[in-house]
């Protein structure tokens, strides 16, 4: 992996995913911004990488990889090491489930997209849009709560590593502070991300508007 090159927008809970588990691997990669904002991600060369019209964008040698679940699950595979998901057939699935429940039930009906359209059908404005944000996040959470109550109390979200249901779950919980949703009495969530944001890999991977000065 000689070229490794990121296209992302530094807000995309997708994008942030895939920042942190590149971080814990160690991989070292050049970041190439897609302002959602401004439409980039609909124009040629986007497409041309991503059909979706989506971030991020994974280019290692020339070949591009898209959807972070996937793009983040061959980088655990390709890296000698790697902790991000289990050995075992049971915990692996345990912390897919986790890593699912955030990225295939939260994460969709929170879209960027979705939250704009809901505005406009509705006619409603930001309030709108907020509300719908503080609801779904924190239905979804609260579930996740739910099901990290069943596993054995550990640093992270299953063991004392972080694995891809920790890469999950912190992104969203940006969102979740950053829409005003309610998680402070989700004790194993707050738990876990405090776990979190002590590592260097998170840290570094926060979102930061890098054509912002600071």
């Amino acid at each position: 992996m000689s070229d490794m090159v990121l296209f992302d927008y530094w807000r995309s809970s997708s994008s942030y995913r895939v920042r942190i588990a590149l971080n814990l691997l160690g991989l070292s990669h050049t970041t190439v911004p897609v302002n959602l904002l401004k439409g980039e991600q609909w124009a040629p060369p986007n497409l041309a990488r991503n059909p979706q019209g989506l971030v991020p964008t994974l280019r290692i040698d020339g070949h591009d990889f898209t959807q972070s679940l996937a793009i983040i699950e061959y980088l655990h595979e390709i890296t000698p090491g790697s902790t991000l998901l289990p050995n075992d057939p049971s915990s692996r699935s345990q912390v897919r489930a986790l890593a699912y429940a955030v990225a295939m039930e939260i994460h969709p009906i929170c879209n960027l997209s979705v939250a704009a359209h809901v505005q406009t059908i509705t006619g409603g404005g930001e309030v709108v849009r907020s509300a719908w944000m503080c609801k779904f996040i924190r239905d979804g959470l609260v579930a996740v709560e739910a099901m990290l109550k069943r596993l054995p109390v550990s640093p992270f979200c299953l063991g004392p590593a972080p694995t891809i249901a920790d890469i999950c779950l912190i992104p969203q919980i940006y969102n979740a502070d950053r829409w005003g949703a309610e998680t402070s009495d989700l004790t194993r969530i707050r738990s876990i991300t405090a776990a979190c944001q002590e590592l260097p890999a998170f840290k570094a991977a926060y979102p930061h508007d890098a054509s912002q000065p600071g």
